[in-house]
């Protein structure tokens, strides 16, 4: 594995860890976090650039382990795409349990339900993406393990 490509998998597993431990402790304390949502978006981005990494390598004729490798690092984009999936529909589902229409019927609700509606849609979509951002990080550590060195 070449020094680039090393430091690029280890930033990409600090970050989607970084991002799952902060995303877990902003789940449990019931608040949203910035920084959660920062760290994920770069940990997607740094995914996004190893994977282009492997595409050019690839292309150049260096092959990692028989595709195992592969497998492990394009899972997480996978899993990514689905859990954004997950987490668009989480607001419709939360406002069809409580029988609203629409967001906009969210706001003739009183401040306090208001709240609690916004809190719930916030910390289902931050329990979503932290799931995927730890199983990506285990995906790309598994991945680091069958990268040879070149």
């Amino acid at each position: 594995m070449s020094s680039i490509h090393l430091a690029l998998t280890i930033l990409v597993i600090v970050l989607f860890t970084a991002a799952g431990v902060v995303g877990a402790l902003a789940w449990w304390a019931v608040r949203p976090s910035d920084l959660f949502w920062r760290l994920l978006r770069s940990a997607q981005a740094a995914l996004v650039a190893l994977v282009a990494l492997d595409g050019v390598l690839l292309a150049l004729g260096r092959e990692f382990d028989g595709g195992l490798y592969y497998l492990y690092v394009l899972l997480p984009v996978g899993i990514s795409f689905i859990a954004e999936q997950l987490r668009i529909g989480v607001a419709e589902t939360v406002l069809e349990a409580r029988d609203l229409p629409s967001a906009a019927a969210v706001g003739e609700l009183p401040p306090d339900e208001q709240r609690s509606i916004v809190l719930t849609i916030v910390r289902r979509e931050v329990g979503v993406m932290t799931l995927a951002a730890l199983t990506c990080a285990a995906l790309v550590v598994r991945a680091a393990f069958l990268a040879p060195a070149f």
